[in-house]
């Protein structure tokens, strides 16, 4: 399988920052649950390699991203799709296009046009910064 690269890309950025909220989105992080007190002493109790998973996206800019994607996915539900299934669930391009029923390349064109649409959803933040 490919890597996924993004340095010296139009929308690149975007696209990393996405990357980043699917990592963020699989590991569960922002998934409000109830975890007894009980419960969080055995775990932390046990002694783990590694430590923690470091994210380049803290919690509130992944929740802004995640409310993007679903902006997008009420207004395009095939986009919206295809930017879950692409950057949320870590599927090919080639699966995601096949799922649907069309080539890789007509879905990597639909998840660019997504990612182009994030972008655009997350300038007033930029701007805001």
């Amino acid at each position: 399988m490919k890597k996924r690269t993004y340095l010296d890309k139009p929308l690149g950025d975007t696209e990393y920052l996405l990357e980043q909220w699917g990592w963020w989105r699989m590991d569960g992080m922002g998934v409000p649950r109830y975890v007894s007190p009980l419960f969080a002493l055995m775990r932390d109790n046990v002694p783990s390699e590694g430590g923690t998973k470091q994210y380049m996206v803290t919690d509130d800019l992944a929740l802004i991203v995640d409310g993007a994607v679903a902006r997008l996915t009420k207004r395009n539900q095939q986009m919206g799709d295809f930017i879950w299934f692409y950057f949320g669930a870590k599927q090919p391009a080639m699966r995601v296009g096949s799922g649907a029923g069309m080539s890789e390349r007509k879905a990597r064109e639909i998840i660019k046009a997504g990612v182009a649409w994030i972008d655009c959803a997350l300038e007033e933040i930029r701007e805001a910064a």
